[in-house]
């Protein structure tokens, strides 16, 4: 339902190691990776961070991969820099993207698709994916449903995949 595989393990804390303009590496972590996935959750966090315009501009793949031109900012900074640091690293890594996030915050959805209506490649966009803990729900068991519900009052809700 993730595209994942039955039985693969969660790696948390994931390095996926972006590469740079100036042939280095970029040692940032994604929330999680599960086979072919990676994974950026957001339960509690209010947006995807802002960053300056010379670290952004300073990812190698930034040009290939997005329409620099139709990418979110705020005043002289990039909005949404986790969300372009997770597809650049899925891009790096020939790996697909699934950002999970909460039903009711209709404006991080909406960030999310300013980000993947500038991604370049259909081939790329069609290998990123937004799901929704309420979506999820439905098909975790019992007592994690308890707890979502309990911790952040997510309940179990029908559609769970707003995009692949």
């Amino acid at each position: 339902m993730l595209g994942t595989e039955y039985g693969e393990v969660p790696e948390f804390g994931f390095k996926p190691r972006i590469p740079l303009i100036n042939g280095l590496i970029e040692r940032t972590e994604a929330d999680m990776r599960i086979g072919n996935v990676i994974f950026e959750a957001k339960l509690t966090e209010t947006d995807f961070q802002c960053q300056n315009t010379a670290i952004v501009e300073g990812y190698r793949d930034l040009h290939d991969v997005f329409d620099i031109d139709q990418l979110p900012r705020r005043g002289e900074k990039y909005a949404s820099y986790q969300l372009l640091r997770n597809v650049l690293a899925s891009h790096a890594r020939e790996l697909s993207f699934c950002l999970l996030l909460d039903a009711r915050r209709p404006d991080l959805i909406e960030d999310w698709y300013q980000v993947l209506r500038a991604i370049r490649t259909s081939g790329l966009r069609g290998k990123c994916m937004v799901v929704t803990w309420q979506g999820l729900a439905q098909f975790l068991p019992h007592r994690l449903q308890a707890f979502l519900d309990n911790k952040y009052g997510i309940v179990a809700e029908g559609d769970f995949l707003l995009h692949r």
